[in-house]
């Protein structure tokens, strides 16, 4: 089995020191569902938290499945026990919209970002998000929104805020975030031979205006560990 220890420190290691006194949000997303994304964004926030000693925010686009919450809640030994739901933002700003609109049993409007939780994992300083689906009424929806208030106001609280997208082949959230976000990795599963579609969606996050850190392989059971390296035009 690959180490996962070294596979994060490397990769890490690749991405670069931060600019000084602020706090960096690195966005992952694949072209295609299945290569690896959600684990290679969870891992490097547990490193982070446990190995590098910064406090970390995962937050998990995919809201309607929140598939990072369960995958921590199903591994607890390994990543450490949930904590009580919190509040997911810092000033009432948020990424998305629930339509049409939330009201309370009072009848007034529900603030959307009441519709996030945060969860502290173990005793780290990492936490998770979780979209409470749950709270979602009759025919609600939810999209992600082109705007960066949130991610802003999020940098005062984490060193490093981790943010995992749906894969491009099923969500367009990679785009809509991409100006706000500081590096973008893309994942690919070491064994698929066609990069053809990872250096697609390369231009398009580009033109959206992502800053393109690299392409990441990820390997599952082979050695030795990936690396970030840069997709040629």
């Amino acid at each position: 089995m690959v180490n996962l220890n070294a596979e994060m420190a490397e990769l890490w290691a690749s991405l670069g020191a931060p600019a000084a006194g602020r706090a960096r949000v690195i966005q992952f997303v694949s072209a295609r569902r299945g290569e690896g994304t959600s684990t290679v964004a969870r891992e490097l926030a547990f490193f982070a938290a446990r190995r590098a000693g910064r406090s970390v925010w995962l937050v998990d686009l995919d809201l309607l499945s929140s598939p990072q919450h369960a995958a921590i809640a199903e591994e607890s030994e390994r990543y450490g026990l949930l904590g009580q739901p919190a509040a997911a933002s810092p000033d009432g700003s948020i990424f998305f919209a629930v339509n049409p609109p939330a009201k309370g049993p009072d009848g007034k409007p529900w603030p959307d970002a009441r519709f996030l939780a945060a969860h502290r994992v173990g005793a780290a300083r990492w936490w998770v998000t979780r979209f409470r689906r749950e709270a979602l009424r009759g025919r609600q929806a939810v999209h992600i929104v082109g705007e960066g208030d949130y991610w802003n106001g999020l940098r005062r609280f984490a060193d490093l805020i981790i943010v995992d997208c749906p894969s491009a082949d099923r969500s367009q959230a990679a785009m809509t975030v991409a100006p706000f976000m500081d590096q973008t990795v893309l994942v690919v599963a070491a064994d698929e031979p066609d990069v053809r579609a990872p250096a697609l969606l390369r231009d398009s996050l580009v033109g959206a205006g992502a800053d393109v850190a690299g392409l990441f392989f990820n390997r599952a059971t082979v050695e030795p560990p990936p690396i970030v390296r840069g997709l040629m035009p």
